[in-house]
C-alpha cells in the first residue's frame, strides 16, 4: 500500500475495517501503545494503536514526541472517548528521529513569546496549525472572490523608484558595496552606477502601478508581499505584510465602499465554513484567555459571535466630520481618558478613537469617508470646499472591532490638473511620475480603489492580539530570524 490518507479525511470518514497508510509528527506515545499523529491537516490527532508486544523495543525506543512516522494497518472503530476511528497498526516506520531531550516544543502549554522565538517550528502546535489553515483559507477565498467578478489578477513590481503614500519610510534596494560606495563629484553616492541607475526600494504599495491597468483591464487586483521601513514595535505592524489592492475603472466612492464590503463579509463568510474547527478552537483558546482578564476588559462577544456580527449587520457609513463630533462628545474624551485628545475638525484618527466608534458607539464596522484633505495622499480625489471652508477628499477607511483601520481606499484623482496642483503642493516631483499622470492624458476616467492589509484581516479572523503571530515568519525592528 503506497497512497497516504490525511488524517483530517480518515477522522471525518465513516468508513471502518479498511486498509490504511498515514505519515505525521507524534504529539504523544503513552504506555508504548498508544501514539497521537497528526500531519498538519487538522488539529484532531489519530490515535495509532502499537502491538507492542510484537515490536522491536529498539523502535519503540525511536517513537518520540516530534518524531516522524509512518504507520500502515486497518482503520477500525474506537472504544475511545473523543475520537470514532483508531489505526491498529502492522507497520511503522520511523521517518525522522527527535531528540525528546532537546525538542522545544514538548506537549504542554508554550507562551506565544516563545513559540515567536522557535517560529520555525510553532506551525506544530494547534494554535499555529489553526491559524495559517485559516490564512490559507482566506487568501483563497480573496482570489475567488475576484475571479467570480471578472477580475485580472496583476502582479506589481517589488522594486520600485516610487514611494506611493510619500511617506518616505521605504527600504532600499542596491547592489553597491555599502562600505564603499561610489560617489560623484559633490561626494554624494552616485546612483547611476547602481544596479538600476536609479536611487531603487521595496515596494509600500502596488496602488500607483495597479491603477495603470485599471486604465485598460477595467478591474484589477494585486495581492503581493509590501514593506514599510517604519520603526513600529507595536502589535498591528510589521515591516513586510501582505496587501490586497483591487483598482476599478467606472468606480465611484459608493462603488468602492460597496465592494470591499461584499469582500470582507464573503471571505468571513468562507473562513467560518471551511475553517469551523479551527475557529472553534480559536474561540475557545480566545475564552480561555480572557478569563484572566478582569470582567470590564473581557469582549462582549466570542469570536465566533463577532465574524457573525459582521456578516449580520450592514456597515455603518459616516463623513470623518460626522465622526470628529460624536467624539468631541464623547465621555472618554470630555474626561480626558483618550491619549491622543480629540481637539476638533483636521485631528488625525489613532486606533483609540477608531474603536471607541465601532466597538463603543456603534457597535459594529464602520465606514469613515471624506477626510481632510491635509492628512491624506496626493491622488484622492478632491471634494468641493465645504460651507465652513473645509477641504476634503474622497477617501474611505473600514473600521472593524479590535483592529482599527482594516481597510483604506479612495476615489482616486483623475483630473490632470487637479493632480498636478495636489502633487506641486505636497512637493512630489513630476517628472518622476510621468507615466502616472499619462494615465490622466490619455483617456481618463473615474475610477477607485483600497488597501485590504491581509495580515490585520487573518488577525480578526483568528482572535488573535498580535500580528506578529499571523504571518509565518514576522519582519520587525531588530528581527529578521529564519
Amino acid at each position: 500500500m503506497s497512497q497516504r490518507i490525511k488524517i483530517k479525511a480518515l477522522l471525518e470518514s465513516e468508513q471502518t475495517d479498511i486498509q490504511v497508510l498515514v505519515k505525521g509528527w507524534v504529539r504523544t506515545f503513552r504506555n508504548n501503545q498508544f501514539i497521537a499523529l497528526n500531519d498538519g491537516s487538522t488539529n484532531g490527532n489519530l490515535q495509532v494503536v502499537v502491538d507492542f508486544e510484537n515490536t522491536d523495543p529498539a523502535l519503540l525506543k525511536r517513537i518520540t514526541t516530534g518524531a516522524a512516522i509512518s504507520a500502515s494497518g486497518t482503520l477500525v472503530a474506537s472504544l475511545g472517548k473523543g475520537q470514532k476511528v483508531e489505526l491498529k497498526a502492522s507497520a511503522i516506520e520511523v521517518l525522522g528521529d527527535c531528540d525528546p531531550e532537546t525538542y522545544p516544543i514538548q506537549p504542554k502549554k508554550h507562551s506565544l513569546e516563545f513559540l515567536r522565538e522557535n517560529a520555525h517550528l510553532r506551525f506544530r502546535t494547534n494554535t499555529f496549525g489553526a491559524i495559517f489553515r485559516v490564512r490559507n483559507s482566506l487568501a483563497f477565498a480573496i482570489h475567488q472572490f475576484f475571479q467570480e467578478r471578472g477580475f485580472v489578477y496583476l502582479h506589481t513590481p517589488i522594486i520600485t523608484a516610487s514611494d506611493a503614500e510619500g511617506a518616505g519610510e521605504t527600504f532600499h534596494v542596491t547592489n553597491f558595496d555599502l562600505a564603499n560606495p561610489p560617489k560623484d563629484d559633490t561626494g554624494a553616492v552616485d546612483f547611476k552606477e547602481d544596479f538600476f541607475g536609479r536611487p531603487t526600494n521595496l515596494t509600500v504599495s502596488g496602488q500607483l502601478e495597479g491603477e495603470l491597468g485599471a486604465m485598460a483591464l477595467s478591474d484589477i487586483y494585486t495581492f503581493g508581499p509590501t514593506f514599510r521601513a517604519e520603526n513600529s514595535n507595536t502589535t498591528r505592524h510589521l515591516a513586510e505584510f501582505w496587501m490586497i489592492e483591487p483598482e476599478m475603472a467606472f468606480y465611484d466612492l459608493n462603488d468602492n465602499m460597496d465592494l470591499a464590503e461584499a469582500l470582507l463579509k464573503y471571505v468571513i463568510k468562507y473562513a467560518l465554513e471551511k475553517n469551523v474547527e479551527d475557529i472553534e478552537f480559536l474561540t475557545q483558546r480566545l475564552l480561555d484567555e480572557e478569563k484572566q482578564k478582569p470582567q470590564q476588559d473581557r469582549s462582549e462577544m466570542t469570536l465566533i459571535e463577532k465574524l457573525q456580527f459582521c456578516l449580520n449587520n450592514d456597515f455603518e457609513r459616516l463623513t470623518y466630520t460626522e465622526a470628529i463630533d460624536i467624539l468631541k462628545e464623547s465621555t472618554p474624551n470630555k474626561k480626558k481618558k483618550f491619549q491622543y485628545p480629540v481637539e476638533g475638525w483636521g485631528t488625525d484618527l489613532q486606533s483609540e478613537h477608531e474603536r471607541y466608534l465601532v466597538e463603543k458607539h456603534f457597535k459594529k464596522p464602520v465606514i469613515l469617508t471624506d477626510y481632510p484633505k491635509q492628512i491624506k495622499a496626493f491622488y484622492m480625489r478632491q471634494n468641493e470646499t465645504d460651507m465652513n471652508g473645509n477641504e476634503t477628499v474622497r477617501a474611505m477607511d473600514i473600521l472593524f472591532p479590535g483592529i482599527g483601520e482594516i481597510v483604506g481606499g479612495s476615489q482616486r484623482e483623475e483630473r490632470l490638473d487637479k493632480l498636478e496642483q495636489r502633487m506641486d503642493e505636497m512637493g512630489i516631483p513630476k517628472e518622476e511620475l510621468w507615466w502616472y499622470l499619462d494615465t490622466r492624458r490619455f483617456g481618463a476616467c473615474p475610477h477607485a480603489g483600497f488597501g485590504l492589509g491581509f495580515e490585520r484581516l487573518v488577525l480578526f479572523v483568528t482572535g488573535m492580539g498580535n500580528i506578529r503571530d499571523v504571518i509565518p515568519f514576522p519582519r520587525f525592528p531588530k528581527n529578521a530570524e529564519f
